[in-house]
């Protein structure tokens, strides 16, 4: 493993993200420590971390784990060097013969061997130590044991520090999912107090179209402009409920087969004013599976779109044409008007999201065509119309 001599502040972050200083003891590290001193045949073992300066036993086997300033510690004048240090007698050792836990102030340590723990980026924290009160020596399967017992030790840091940011990105996600469920709740009641307020007026509508047909038909008089409207109104009413019922269910569409011809042909007839003057070409469209009312509000949006961004002075071309896939049906709805940037044509789709403040629209239609076409397992996109203008498409799987 690759280590490096990093700083104090480094250090003491990286040690305070493991939590274990202020803690007491975990049962897995003491055991860990137990394994250390039985396999170096010692009757002490202790894993030490070493802050900016103090050095903290956090695991111990045969004695009582302590605090000692960072000075008096025997690790601390080794363990940045980032390799094992084997001393079979520290008191006769340069560099430990002074020292407290050698000079029997603090300690009688003879027999003396440190392993660094590097976290891995490579940042040492501190040792895993073994120690005896005699002189003695370490095989060279004790001291490859007592190595790889020292990557363990990091192991085990580290996956209770994974364990606990799991444990809090769960619990994250459980908030989240409760504040949606209870989002869900409000939309749900505001669906369907929209559905109460938009239902009853149209209502009125209808019965006031039905009663002046009535009236029309008795006089002798024409009832086309009022089959007509009260066609629209009934469509609109249809609209209404399986929009309002998609927002309430999260998404639930009714799967039956759906003749695209048709559903233009009525989409032509309720834009009959937005489209007054334009040139629109149809070509064979298929029948597919899926909602018809919701696959209609779609199209309505797709086409109500082109004939809305027009280039000044021209009155709108729109082509409508379909193209089968492996998959299913793309469905094309091309103009000639104004294009929409390609850095533009994801943002559009987003609630609210406007390119052109010029023309009228909430910037809800696109987002909520979106998420019809994925709810039937398609998808929907803009680019260039081959003969100028935006190429709106959408995909429908067979």
């Amino acid at each position: 493993m690759s280590v490096s001599i990093d700083t104090d502040e480094v250090r003491v972050a990286q040690i305070g993200r493991y939590q274990v200083v202020t803690r007491p003891p975990r049962r897995d590290l003491v055991a860990l420590v137990d394994v250390a001193a039985q396999v170096a045949g010692v009757p002490m073992a202790t894993i030490n971390l070493i802050t900016a300066t103090e050095q903290h036993q956090i695991a111990t086997a045969g004695f009582e784990a302590a605090v000692c300033a960072r000075e008096d510690s025997m690790c601390n004048v080794v363990f940045q060097g980032g390799v094992p240090v084997i001393v079979a007698d520290a008191s006769q050792d340069d560099r430990f013969r002074d020292n407290p836990f050698v000079t029997g102030v603090i300690g009688d340590v003879r027999f003396y061997a440190t392993h660094p723990l590097a976290t891995p980026d490579g940042t040492l924290i501190g040792t895993l130590c073994v120690f005896d009160t005699v002189p003695r020596t370490l095989t060279d399967d004790q001291r490859r044991a007592l190595e790889h017992l020292a990557d363990r030790v990091v192991d085990l840091l580290e996956l209770e520090l994974r364990t606990r940011e799991l444990s809090s990105t769960v619990d994250d996600l459980r908030s989240t999912q409760s504040e949606l469920e209870r989002s869900n709740e409000v939309l749900a009641a505001f669906a369907g107090q929209v559905s109460h307020d938009l239902r009853n007026p149209l209502s009125a509508v209808m019965m006031a179209l039905n009663l002046i047909a009535e009236q029309a038909e008795e006089s002798g008089g024409s009832t086309f402009l009022m089959d007509r409207a009260i066609s629209g109104a009934e469509r609109m009413q249809a609209l209404i409920d399986d929009l309002l019922s998609f927002a309430r269910l999260g998404g639930e569409l009714s799967r039956v087969p759906v003749d695209l011809a048709a559903v233009v042909a009525d989409v032509r007839d309720d834009l009959a004013s937005a489209l007054a003057g334009a040139t629109v070409e149809v070509t064979d469209l298929p029948v597919v599976t899926g909602d018809p009312v919701q696959l209609r509000a779609v199209v309505q949006n797709l086409v109500g779109n082109a004939a809305k961004f027009t280039l000044p002075g021209e009155r709108a071309r729109i082509e409508i044409g379909a193209v089968r896939e492996a998959d299913g049906w793309r469905i094309e709805i091309c103009d000639h008007g104004r294009g929409i940037a390609p850095e533009q044509r994801d943002r559009v789709f987003q609630p609210l999201a406007r390119v052109d403040e010029s023309v009228e629209g909430s910037g809800i239609g696109l987002a909520t065509c979106r998420r019809i076409v994925e709810a039937h397992g398609g998808q929907i996109g803009l680019d260039d119309s081959p003969s100028g203008g935006t190429r709106a498409w959408l995909t429908v799987p067979a």
